[in-house]
């Protein structure tokens, strides 16, 4: 539960409570908050058991932390039936990343380099990546706005 606190701050808490509380209620403090604690703990356990008994036998297995989404993707992720583990292993994502870097710099591959130096669209073997609005037709209309009119 307090996984992510460190020494410095469980030092300043205990400063705090001393400060707050003073050092002869201290004790009944804590034990108030940790009966508190007890409780709502037993609480969501019962809670939790009664919501397994009305599910019935065929949810015994079901467990609370698969509603978390982060837990339920994960899990379904695993589960080896889907076949992902065969198309994320052959998946080269360096592979990938390096073909769409040819392609965005300009530099192909040798097999289509020769056939792209013939074609006189490529300028100097760069991509023209800029868009260029279309001239319209002699018979096209321009688009009709409804607000305008």
């Amino acid at each position: 539960m307090f996984n992510d606190i460190g020494a410095l701050e469980l030092v300043t808490i205990v400063v705090l409570a001393v400060l707050v509380f003073g050092p002869d209620k201290l004790p009944k403090v804590i034990q108030d908050v940790m009966r508190t604690v007890r409780k709502i703990r037993e609480f969501s356990e019962s809670a939790k058991q009664d919501i397994r008994q009305e599910l019935g036998p065929e949810f015994k297995d079901f467990e609370f932390e698969d509603l978390n989404p982060k837990t339920f993707i994960r899990k379904q992720l695993e589960n080896d039936e889907l076949g992902l583990k065969e198309i994320r292993n052959g998946f080269d994502l360096k592979k990938e990343m390096a073909e769409v870097t040819d392609a965005v710099h300009g530099r192909e591959a040798e097999s289509s380099s020769s056939a792209s130096s013939s074609s006189p669209s490529s300028s100097g073997g760069r991509i023209d990546m800029v868009k260029k609005p279309e001239e319209p037709g002699k018979d096209d209309r321009p688009p009709f706005d409804a607000d305008a009119t």
